[in-house]
Parts: structure tokens; C-alpha cells; sequence
């Protein structure tokens, strides 16, 4: 047998096998031909590649089966070819419908891509590799998402293969298509965010090389751990009480017995993904026993339960690990903000050559559309961007390449990478970046904490609780025309606030702000302290605690908002009516008699708004410097007022102006820019240079909503997201985080622990603090109870249903629900020697008629419900099923159960 060989014009050619060619390989050194490859197992041609220096051919490829030609790719210097057509892309991906939605599995098998039977989806062999191409519809656009999954256990061949086809369909659907590289344990969200219909993803052991199929048609025991949160993975382990842990759920499978045991500190989710997943088992079967243990009662099992349970789990070997050992449930750790790093890709001269760009924080502006860019997020992640003018090389090798970039940076094998090409960037990569402008909108535009200036059109908020999208876009939850009590921090205490000085913050001060209104005519509250930016931090924490203490005298229901001075919610501002003022100073700057003009006799107010809802006036130094042509300002001396108004103000904020003069008696003089007279100079020390430019349009920097779980379980702060989120995704037990980009949203379950609705906040803001696109510190953060949702809320989630946690089945329930079907372990145990050991011939027979549609008591003594077919004559079986009992039993053990449940022997 040839192994190596090299000689003057070949660089190598290898051969292997019994005889027949296996593999060979030449390269020539006079130009003509650079690359041919040929595997043999029949005889029949298998794989040929060739490129040619002269420019005429630059690939080709062909794969025959039979002796046709299956696949050919050709790519020509000239443009005349750019992708395989129609014909020529591998016959498995010829099934995917064109501009449709869809969902697709294939597994590889023997180098070949076959599809994956759909009741199969969600399981995934270890030792073999799948591609899966999901097609959404998002908005009215076509999102689609190319996956390749490798298991542990895989071959080179095999995970080679898999990421050759996924490159080949991405090509097929016209290249815009999103590439994920996915690795058994490591997988990304969005891939598991496919099968949380199918209770989770399922590891099972083998795979093609080792005999298994898809499809089992023995049953045999097996141990399976349940673990996740939110993305449920099942993995199978060795029967063994070493494979078990007090933080996971674990069922032990014996075909017609199944055992659910739960580890004292597993998630209510584990408990009933588990419970579903037993449930199916039961539904595929045709029935089997569901039994609960409880980790520590295991003793509590009745005799026949506990001692088939002993036989595979012997109590006197019991050691089971700790939750610490057992590794925290979905957790993907958020690099720190600064980690994040720029490498420009380039082909220059053949070589491929990765240089450092710059370090975070990054911006679009960054990318060139000529260029492919490595992002590297650490251990979070590596982003491959290709630009729409990049070459066809760069574009095809960036997932090689980027597979090379984690090798050579030493990151674990299980990094993820994902491929995106410009204009088709997903959330989570713009999210990477500081500023990501949106394409401009038509319509009426909301932008941040304000309704866009050129939009002077009356606020309707009597829609916003029927319209709930509305009032998630605009963060109102009503017109700010509720009851309102506030307080100042002084001493470590809550002081009432005068009415007559509702509006009116210092920056020296923090404030807490009590709002309570009716809708539905059901009553909510709004909980809001307020931070001024020279405040200590003694008030600062004395505002977060005493909003707490306020909420839980309220029994819980409130909605609790820190807001940070200048960065005042869009409600916030409305509650007063454009009469927000933001003074400088505190209460230990100023007398302590309270004035009802301001800080002193003379000051300056900046007024900026476009209504009375989102109107506020801030004290800015009294000199012509701090003028500006966009806004208007109201002026303030012993005997005077002026209220400026500059060329590029709106008629709202002049009349909030006047509303905000009016706090004061004094006569007021209303001046236009440009008509100055040298009295007004005079007031602010003399005319100065000020800022006239037209303010342009500020940038839309909103990205879509973004749902996450948070822990600090291991004393670093990690987030797990949730994908395509709804309603359903805020799981009781848990602390969520909702990031609105403009608002950050904490979700406090009714099940969360103590230490996770202690921590809910201060994971908000380290949530804020660690964002690699360096968010705003300073972003409202919103805390809210289950329950109690506002609709700025409840907007993100498309249908929202107030009843939704009220109509679960709880894990009780559904233990309850389950265990009412089963038979005992004693009938389980006849019926499997009824069906197994017995022979067809060897039971007693019974016309159809006696059996059919039947209930249990009933049936002929000694006939077994769950078995009543092999009661049947083999004449009357081969009437009723139109086939022999030897074909019945090779089929699918839920083929059978359907096969009975239609001639009525279920």
C-alpha cells in the first residue's frame, strides 16, 4: 500500500485501501495544473478538483454517485460565472423553498448531506455533524440563519464536510445569509432558541459511524440529565450516581418505566422540561409508568418502585456532587467593555493577513464595505463581518479564518463564531457597537427622551393601554395627569415636599417621586428617585433604599425607576406639565428658609421640549456664552424677566417658557434673537459668541429590545439572552433584564429568590458598566414586579396576557396529572412479559370484536389494555393492521401506538 510519495513535478499523491484507489492528490510545478483530488470506493469517481494559473478556470468541482454528476462549481476571471445554478447545488438543498420560511436539519452521513426526519428534530448524535437553516420572517423582511453543529465525537471528515456544504448553501441562498460554527454544549442562543418547543435539544450517544440511526427501535436504559434555565439541553450520561449533582434534574429511562429524579436545588424549569420530556416518551411508547423522586426521599419509593430503582441506582452507592461541581445552568459570561477589539482581514498578494485595528469602543463608521473584519469579544464570542465589495476569498475563508484566529489566540476550541456580511447584521452584532444608525423611518419618529422637533401634533395618551407598542416606543404609560406626592432626601430621611415646589430638583439634592393612576380601573404606581449629579452618595443610596421601603409598604405593586439628572424619561417630564426645573445647588448650598423664586435673585433657565409632556427648564450659567439659536431662555434678575427666543425654538417650548416664567411675579419682556437691545446685553455681562448652528437631526441610535436572565451566581456578573422573546420567556422563578436601549427594564418574578431580587438592580447597572458598545451609565433603569407591568413594558412583547401565570400548570400539577396514567410497576412488569417473552402464539386469542374500543374492565380476563393486539387471531391481525405481527413489531414503537389508536386497540 502507497502511503507517500514525491517526486519532480508531483509534490505529493497518496494512496490507500484494499487495493482500490483511495485518495490521491497531484500538484504541478509548470503551472497548468494546480490541484486534482479523486476518491474511489466502488470504482466510481467520487470527488475531482482542478485550478488552472491561465486564468480560464479558476474551480471545479464534481462529486459522482452512480456515475452522474451531482455537483459542479465554476468561477471565471471574467464574470461570467459567479455561483452554481439551480441544478448544480447538492440535491439535498434542492427542497428548500425560494423567499419562504422554513426550517431545516440535515445530518451528514458517510461524507453525504441527508435530511433529518422532522419528529427528529432537536436530537443530535454526538459523534456525527448537522446543518440547520432557519428562513424567518422579521418584520417583513427575510432573516436567515446558517448553522453547522459539531459533536464532540465527530470526525474531521465529517465536521469538513458540514462546514463545506453550510458555505455552499449560504452561496445557494445568495450569500446574505448569517454562519454560526455550533459545538455540542457551547451552542449559541439563537440555535437554541429553535427547539424550546421541543423541550430542549437532546445529546444522544454514537452516531452514523457507529451503527445508530435516527430512528430506535429498541428501547434501551439510559440515564439522562436535564439542565438549563431557559435553553433546556438533555444530555445522556453513564448510569451511575456519579454522573448526578443536587442542581439538575435527571430521568432514568427503562422503557416502560421512567424515573424523574430531582436534585434539591434544581430550577422549576428543569422540573417540568423533564416532566414534558417523560410525558413524550409515554406518548411515543403507548404508554409507560412516570415515577417522581425526590433527591434524599429516594427510600420513600414504594417496595416494587424502589427496588427496580435500586437495581440501576443503588442507594447504599449514593454520592452525588454539589451544585457547585455541576457547572451553572446557560451561562455565557459578557466580556468587559473594554476587551473588545477591531482586526481588519485582507488577501493582499495571496496571503491572508489579520491586523489590529483599534480597541472598543467601536462605531459602524469603523467597517469598510471593501473589507472583511475579525470582532473579537474574547471568550463571549469571535464576529466575522464581511463588507458587499469585499473578495469572493476573503468572503468564503472568513470562518476558516476566524477558527484560526481562536487557535492562534488560544481561546477554547468551543468559542462561538458566527459570520455575518454587511447590511444582514443581526441585534446581538449591533449591539457591539457604540453607534449603529438606523435607516430613517417614515412617519412619526420617537426619538430617545423626546418626541422629534419637527413633530407638533397633540399626544393622545388615552390609546397608549390599547395601543401597548406605542407606549413602549414613546415610554409613556398615560399623560402624566395623576396623583403625585414627593419627597426630598434630608438627614438619611424622606422630607415632604411643598406642592407648590413640585417640579423643581436641585442637582445637589436626590428627590422621590410617588405616582399613582388608574387604568381599567384597576390602580398602578410609579415609584421614581431622582438623582441629582452632585448629590453625595450617602443620598444617592438613601433614595434606592427608601424607594424599597416605600414599595413594600405598598405590598409590592409598584414600578420602581431610578433616574439620573438630564436623563429623565419621557413620563417623568410629563408629570409636570413643562414646569421641570433642574436648579444647581442643593438644600446645603442654600438658605434654609425656602424661596419661591429660584436660587437667588438672579438665574438662567434653558428651556428645551416640544410639549408640555416632555418639556424641562435647566439652570445654566448667566452669560451670553450659554445661549443657544435652538432653544429658548428665560432670564431671571431682581426686576425683571426676559424670556429669549432663538431662531431655531419651536412655538411649544416658547410657551412652556411662559409657563416657567410664571413662576415668578415678575414683568416679563419676551425678546427674538437678533433684536437684542443693549439693555439685555448688559444683564449678561456684556454680548459673547454663542452657539447659532441649526441643530440637525439627531441620529436614530434605538435597536430592537433585547430580553436576557441574570446571575452573579459565581461573583461574575453573566447574562444569558433570550432570542425572539415573548410573554412566555419571563419565567416566574427568575430576575430578568429587559434592555430597550433608551431604558433598561429589571423583571423581578414572584419565585426569585431573596438574593436575586436583592441583586436585581445592582445587576442592571453592572449589566450597563460591562456593555461592550460603552453604553450611557446613566440610562433609566426600571424596576418592575410580576404582575404590576406597565404598558411601556409590556409593549416589547408583542400579546401580552395578564392571566398568563395563572393558567400554567404547576409542577405539582402536572406531577399529579402524570402519575393518574400510570399502570403500577407489578402491570408494567406483566405487560412487557405479555409483549416480550411470551410468544405471539403462545397467549390467549379473542375475536376483534371483544377487544376493539373496549374499557379495561371490559377486557377478557387476563388481556392486558396496553397489549390487546397480540390477543388477535393471526388472521384478524393481518385483516385489522394489513400486515404480519414480525413486520408490526419493526416498526416504530410510535407507528404501533397509532396503528392500535386507529383500529381502536389503544
Amino acid at each position: 500500500m502507497r502511503t507517500w510519495w514525491a517526486g519532480d513535478c508531483s509534490n505529493w499523491s497518496a494512496g490507500y485501501g484494499d487495493g482500490s484507489r483511495q485518495l490521491s492528490a497531484a500538484c504541478y510545478r509548470d503551472g497548468s495544473r494546480q490541484l486534482s483530488v479523486g476518491c474511489y470506493g466502488d470504482g466510481s469517481r467520487q470527488l475531482s478538483a482542478a485550478c488552472y494559473r491561465d486564468g480560464s478556470r479558476q474551480l471545479s468541482v464534481g462529486c459522482y454517485g452512480d456515475g452522474s454528476r451531482q455537483l459542479s462549481a465554476a468561477c471565471y476571471r471574467d464574470g461570467s460565472v459567479e455561483r452554481m445554478s439551480q441544478s448544480e447545488v447538492d440535491p439535498a438543498f434542492r427542497v428548500i423553498p425560494k423567499r419562504q420560511t422554513c426550517f431545516l436539519v440535515w445530518r451528514i452521513e458517510n461524507l453525504q448531506v441527508v435530511p433529518v426526519p422532522r419528529e427528529h428534530y432537536g436530537n443530535f448524535y454526538k459523534g456525527d455533524s448537522y446543518i440547520v437553516l432557519s428562513v424567518r420572517d422579521v418584520k417583513g423582511s427575510i432573516d436567515i440563519h446558517v448553522h453547522f453543529w459539531l459533536g464532540s465525537q465527530t470526525s474531521q471528515d465529517e465536521a469538513g464536510v458540514a462546514a463545506y456544504k453550510t458555505v455552499e448553501l449560504d452561496d445557494h441562498l445568495g450569500g446574505a445569509a448569517v454562519q454560526h460554527r455550533e459545538v455540542e454544549g457551547q451552542e449559541s442562543k439563537v440555535f437554541m432558541s429553535y427547539f424550546k418547543s421541543r423541550n430542549g435539544i437532546k445529546y444522544l450517544e454514537g452516531g452514523v459511524a457507529s451503527g445508530f440511526n435516527h430512528v430506535e427501535h429498541t428501547l434501551r436504559e439510559r440515564l439522562m440529565q436535564v439542565k438549563g434555565k431557559h435553553h433546556v439541553r438533555i444530555y445522556e450520561v453513564p448510569i451511575t450516581w456519579d454522573s448526578m449533582n443536587h442542581g439538575d434534574v435527571f430521568i432514568l429511562d427503562l422503557g416502560k418505566v421512567i424515573y424523574i429524579w430531582r436534585g434539591q436545588k434544581a430550577s422549576n424549569t428543569e422540573k417540568m422540561q423533564a416532566a414534558k420530556a417523560a410525558n413524550t416518551f409515554r406518548g411515543e411508547r403507548g404508554g409507560c409508568d412516570i415515577i417522581f423522586v425526590t433527591d434524599g426521599k429516594e427510600s420513600e419509593l414504594e417496595d416494587e418502585e424502589l427496588k427496580l430503582f435500586d437495581k440501576f441506582l443503588p442507594l447504599n452507592q449514593k454520592q452525588v456532587k454539589d451544585i457547585d461541581e455541576a457547572g451553572a445552568d446557560d451561562v455565557v459570561e459578557r466580556a468587559a467593555a473594554a476587551s473588545i477589539k477591531l482586526y481588519l482581514c485582507t488577501d493582499e498578494g495571496g496571503t491572508l493577513k489579520v491586523t489590529e485595528k483599534k480597541t472598543g469602543p467601536l462605531y459602524k463608521s469603523d467597517l469598510n464595505t471593501q473589507d472583511c473584519y475579525i470582532i473579537d469579544n474574547g471568550v463571549a464570542g469571535i464576529w466575522v463581518w464581511a463588507g458587499k465589495e469585499s473578495s469572493r476569498t476573503e468572503r468564503k475563508e472568513s470562518m476558516r479564518n476566524a477558527l484560526g484566529f481562536i487557535n492562534k489566540k488560544e481561546y477554547p476550541s468551543s468559542t462561538p463564531i458566527t459570520r455575518v456580511v454587511q447590511g444582514g447584521e443581526p441585534i446581538e452584532f449591533k449591539c457591539l457597537f457604540k453607534s449603529w444608525p438606523q435607516p430613517q423611518a417614515s412617519g412619526k419618529v420617537y426619538i430617545k427622551n423626546r418626541i422629534a422637533k419637527t413633530v407638533q401634533t397633540k399626544f393622545d395618551a388615552s390609546t397608549l393601554h390599547s395601543n401597548r407598542l406605542l407606549a413602549a416606543e414613546t415610554q409613556m404609560v398615560d399623560d402624566g395627569s395623576g396623583d403625585v406626592e414627593i419627597w426630598r432626601i434630608e438627614d438619611f430621611e424622606m422630607v415632604p415636599l411643598k406642592g407648590i415646589y413640585y417640579g423643581q430638583f436641585f442637582g445637589g439634592d436626590c428627590y422621590i417621586v410617588l405616582y399613582n393612576y388608574k387604568t381599567g380601573g384597576q390602580e398602578h404606581s410609579i415609584i421614581y428617585y431622582w438623582q441629582g449629579l452632585k448629590s453625595t452618595a450617602d443620598e444617592r443610596g438613601t433614595s434606592a433604599l427608601k424607594a424599597v421601603e416605600l414599595d413594600d409598604k405598598m405590598g409590592g405593586r409598584a414600578v420602581q425607576v431610578r433616574v439620573v439628572q438630564y436623563k429623565e424619561p419621557p413620563h417623568f417630564m410629563a408629570i409636570f406639565r413643562g414646569r421641570m426645573i433642574i436648579f444647581e445647588g442643593g438644600k446645603a448650598g442654600w438658605n434654609k428658609e425656602e424661596r419661591d423664586d429660584g436660587p437667588g435673585d438672579r438665574y438662567m433657565l434653558q428651556v428645551r421640549g416640544t410639549s408640555m409632556l416632555n418639556t424641562k427648564a435647566v439652570q445654566v450659567p448667566m452669560r451670553a456664552s450659554s445661549l443657544n439659536s435652538n432653544d429658548v431662555f428665560v432670564i431671571f434678575g431682581a426686576r425683571f424677566l426676559y424670556i429669549w427666543c432663538g431662531k431655531g425654538s419651536t412655538g411649544d417650548e416658547r410657551e412652556m417658557a411662559k409657563r416657567v416664567a410664571h413662576l415668578s411675579n415678575r414683568e416679563q419682556t419676551m425678546v427674538f434673537e437678533g433684536q437684542e437691545k443693549k439693555d439685555f446685553w448688559n444683564v449678561l455681562g456684556g454680548k459673547e459668541d454663542y452657539a447659532s448652528d441649526k441643530r440637525l437631526q439627531e441620529e436614530e441610535t434605538a435597536q430592537p429590545a433585547r430580553l436576557f436572565q441574570c446571575s452573579n451566581a459565581s461573583g461574575v456578573f453573566t447574562v444569558d439572552e433570550i432570542p425572539d422573546f415573548t410573554q412566555s420567556d419571563l419565567v416566574s422563578d427568575d430576575v430578568m433584564l429587559l434592555d430597550a436601549c433608551h431604558a433598561i427594564f429589571v423583571w423581578v418574578g414572584d419565585g426569585a429568590n431573596e438574593e436575586e431580587k436583592r441583586l436585581a438592580q445592582t445587576v442592571a447597572f453592572e449589566y450597563l458598566e460591562t456593555d461592550p458598545a460603552h453604553r450611557d451609565p446613566d440610562t433609566p433603569v426600571m424596576k418592575i414586579r410580576q404582575g404590576y407591568e406597565p404598558p411601556n413594558f409590556t409593549g416589547f412583547f408583542g400579546v401580552w396576557d395578564r392571566e398568563l401565570w395563572n393558567k400554567g400548570m404547576s409542577i405539582e400539577e402536572m406531577e399529579k396529572d402524570l402519575a393518574e396514567g400510570n399502570q403500577g410497576i407489578q402491570i408494567v412488569k406483566e405487560t412487557v412479559e405479555a409483549a416480550g417473552t411470551l410468544g405471539f402464539s403462545e397467549v390467549a386469542k379473542y375475536p376483534y370484536e371483544e377487544l376493539a374500543h373496549k374499557p379495561t374492565e371490559e377486557l377478557p380476563a387476563g388481556v392486558n389494555p396496553s397489549c390487546k393486539e397480540i390477543h388477535l387471531t393471526e388472521e384478524d391481525f393481518e385483516k385489522v393492521f394489513k400486515m404480519k405481527h414480525s413486520e408490526f413489531l419493526g416498526k416504530p414503537v410510535w407507528k404501533q401506538v397509532q396503528m392500535k389508536k386507529n383500529t381502536g386497540l389503544f
